[in-house]
């Protein structure tokens, strides 16, 4: 499982010209599945995003988490941050998941973060969607699961 993390002020998602969700400060994570993943990197990549230390404290330094803050996280599916661009101009997007396996992925990831408290806002898997975002820092991260790292 692959995730790009942006710490943001607000962020949004529209299919079809139709706004489908929104949200204040928090996180806006792009999730990538592969046909590797297990239950147990959802649980470590949810449990890693709303601990991880990128909100400012006090004296401006990274060390407070979502759940500290209280932010929400917008969660959407992005099949492309698993390509391959290795060789050739076009990537190729074989080590991402297939379809079937990537929604269920997302659909019990978006639940797992639900569970552990977080206000969850989404996309909608597999449209065509227009991501809008005010990227606060900017802060932009990529996590990488442990699977991703054998």
């Amino acid at each position: 499982m692959k995730a790009l993390v942006q710490r943001v002020s607000s962020a949004g998602v529209a299919v079809s010209g139709r706004n489908v969700s929104s949200m204040g400060a928090g996180l806006l994570v792009l999730v990538s599945f592969s046909p590797n993943d297990t239950p147990g990197d959802l649980d470590w990549m949810r449990d890693k995003l709303i601990g991880l230390r990128v909100f400012p404290d006090d004296g401006g330094l990274m060390n407070l988490s979502l759940t500290e803050t209280c932010g929400g996280m917008l969660v959407v599916s992005q099949f492309t941050l698993h390509a391959d661009t290795r060789k050739g101009k076009r990537p190729s997007f074989t080590r991402a998941a297939p379809p079937e396996t990537a929604g269920m992925l997302y659909r019990v990831f978006i639940q797992k973060v639900r569970e552990a408290g977080v206000e969850v806002s989404e996309g909608v898997f597999g449209a065509h969607m227009e991501v809008s975002l005010v990227n606060d820092g900017p802060v932009t991260i990529m996590v990488d699961s442990p699977s991703e790292r054998e």
